[in-house]
């Protein structure tokens, strides 16, 4: 009773946290589902003998490991990806590392570790990406780590390392990558190892055997950098001892290259044009991202789409931004491909196009950091407003129209190669903050995965916008930016989305665009306003309804270009194609109520109805 009854006479604050602390404590000792991860983690780390203190957030409370704690990337509440180089580890590595059953990618680079290589290793199915190098292993590589199916990336390079290259290892069909330079290993290297993109057996005593696929000890794939201009031997092979010069000569080029990889963000002024180059932009670590973002808060949410969620965030020197953290982060052709499509959005530099300020990217990460727009898009403007925000007046919506049109005919016409969005909507056009308008995601539909397709233009973007042609061919253009366009003016004028299931109620369209078509055809422009607009000029609206049904018309080759929707916006030949287009429409119109007039006739007839159905597109 005395318990209590000091308990009911705490502050409040006090009795609250008492309270959290009492179901974290029965959680805990209730959950079905304990923190194994957490546990398996700390295990972990204790058996990598951290004595330099690096790692302090990693603790016995096993506080979920996605939460806070630093080195650690997940996925849907898993870890899957742990990022521990460099951190003068001196230990072992632990099986309690199997406890974590969705790991894909394990980076313990530059540390010391010894120990022989474990077996335990080839029980973890996803793992893709396995990087020890530069540490202290000894021994063989197990021949169980064939038995690794997912993995893509094997880098072993500067061990102790001994024995032969495990023939299982071939039966990894994925792997892309195998790094064993500077080790003591011996034998003959598995010819099918010569086939992957990117090998490097340099500095071993492997031999290639009958096996020689010229150059034998690594291959070309290997990133370029500005200093690698230096390092260039031509070899001609006329003898066999001339074969000796050529692997001394590899050797160099080898040591030179890999050591040039770390150094290829260092200082990328005065570049060759033909390399990657990515002038200005800064590469974060992905410990900044989640500091700046609270470890990806979904507090800090600002937006979310077909690409990804966006956070606002801080970085350490009280820069705000927006962090876009992309969904499908296996880009094509993998962190090479990344940072040239990276490169081709950092060189689009328009008023009305947004700046990219940096990236990060690991194996598991792809993230793009842009400034942060405080007046944040077009969409949120028109529906999303808290009481009190200022809305969007009429001159500063057809000055977003403008605006718009002049970024996306620079990702068309002034690009090389031209940039195709291939999500234009209100939601993507940001405002700053003078509320000009600043097109953002474009280029980003090239950074994203396509694995699960052979066709390059895997169909993005959000229902209401998307092209017709896009929608049933995949196939995209700028035309079909012109159409997301189109949409967009649709938004602005009426305020209202390109899908609204609500209009169902009304017995009206739910797209947009057939709703507008409907009410242009019964001359009810004080229906098509948006309500919210206390004053407009109803000849500027007009205008802008006319742009739009051009740019939206169900035949690409019917749509004008950018170029040609700016001078129409000025009202530079307007007046001819829109002419064209209502006699087109009457056309249209007229063939739609002749086939409806026959849907009549045939419900009325005898035919088979369920044939009827059947025979419709479902």
């Amino acid at each position: 009773m005395a318990e209590a009854f000091f308990i009911m006479h705490l502050p409040l604050t006090q009795y609250i946290n008492i309270v959290l602390l009492f179901f974290m404590f029965i959680s805990c000792y209730a959950s079905n589902k304990p923190d194994v991860e957490g546990e398996a983690l700390v295990e972990f780390l204790e058996a990598l003998n951290d004595s330099n203190h690096r790692i302090t957030d990693w603790n016995n409370f096993f506080v979920s490991p996605c939460f806070s704690w630093s080195h650690v990337a997940c996925t849907n509440g898993n870890v899957v990806s742990l990022s521990l180089a460099s951190n003068g580890f001196s230990g072992t590595l632990s099986p309690s590392i199997t406890k974590l059953n969705f790991l894909v990618s394990l980076d313990l680079q530059n540390n010391n570790l010894s120990g022989v290589l474990p077996d335990f290793l080839s029980s973890m199915s996803r793992l893709q990406n396995l990087n020890l190098a530069h540490n202290s292993f000894s021994g063989s590589i197990p021949e169980s780590w064939g038995e690794l199916s997912s993995l893509k990336h094997l880098v072993m390079r500067g061990n102790n390392l001994s024995g032969s290259i495990p023939e299982s290892l071939v039966k990894i069909t994925g792997l892309k990558e195998v790094d064993v330079s500077w080790n003591n290993l011996t034998g003959t290297i598995p010819k099918e190892l010569f086939s992957i993109p990117i090998f490097n057996f340099t500095s071993t005593h492997l031999t290639c055997g009958n096996n020689f696929h010229e150059p034998c000890v690594s291959s070309s794939s290997i990133p370029a950098s500005n200093k690698s201009s230096k390092v260039q031997l031509a070899i001609t092979i006329v003898s066999v001892g001339a074969f000796s010069l050529f692997l001394l000569g590899a050797v160099v080029i080898c040591r030179q290259a890999h050591k040039l990889r770390d150094d290829i963000f260092v200082d990328v002024s005065g570049e060759d044009e033909s390399k990657i180059s990515l002038g200005q932009l800064k590469r974060f670590s992905l410990r900044e991202m989640q500091l700046a973002t609270d470890n990806f808060s979904e507090s800090n949410i600002i937006g979310q789409g077909g690409f990804g969620r966006v956070y606002k965030g801080i970085l350490m020197d009280n820069t705000r931004v927006a962090v876009k953290r992309l969904m499908d982060y296996h880009s094509p052709g993998g962190e090479a491909a990344f940072l040239r499509e990276v490169h081709l959005i950092s060189v689009a530099v328009h008023k009305n196009l947004l700046r990219l300020i940096g990236f990060c990217t690991t194996y598991t990460e792809r993230i793009l950091v842009y400034p942060f727009m405080q007046n944040l898009s077009v969409a949120y403007r028109l529906r999303d407003l808290k009481p009190g925000e200022k809305g969007l007046d009429w001159p500063t919506r057809k000055q977003i129209a403008f605006g718009a049109a002049h970024g996306l005919e620079y990702l068309h016409e002034h690009c090389n190669p031209r940039i195709i969005h291939r999500d234009v909507k209100a939601a993507n056009i940001l405002l700053d903050d003078d509320f000009e308008a600043v097109l953002g995601d474009f280029g980003l539909a090239k950074l994203v995965d396509t694995k699960l397709t052979h066709i390059t233009t895997r169909v993005r973007g959000t229902m209401g916008h998307i092209a017709p042609e896009y929608l049933s061919t995949g196939k995209s253009s700028e035309k079909t930016d012109v159409f997301g366009y189109g949409i967009t003016l649709l938004e602005l004028v009426t305020g209202q989305r390109a899908i609204d299931f609500s209009r169902l109620e009304e017995d009206e369209d739910v797209l947009l665009l057939d709703h507008i078509k409907k009410l242009l055809r019964e001359k009810r422009l004080e229906d098509i306003v948006d309500e919210n607009l206390n004053s407009f000029d109803p000849k500027e609206v007009e205008t802008v309804l006319q742009v739009a049904m051009l740019c939206t018309q169900g035949s690409p080759e019917d749509r004008p270009t950018m170029a040609q929707v700016v001078c129409m916006l000025q009202g530079v030949g307007l007046a001819e194609r829109w002419a064209e287009w209502e006699q087109l429409e009457e056309t249209r119109n007229q063939e739609f109520s002749l086939m409806s007039h026959k849907l009549i006739w045939a419900e009325d007839s005898t035919q088979d109805q369920e044939a009827v159905q059947l025979s419709q597109a479902r």
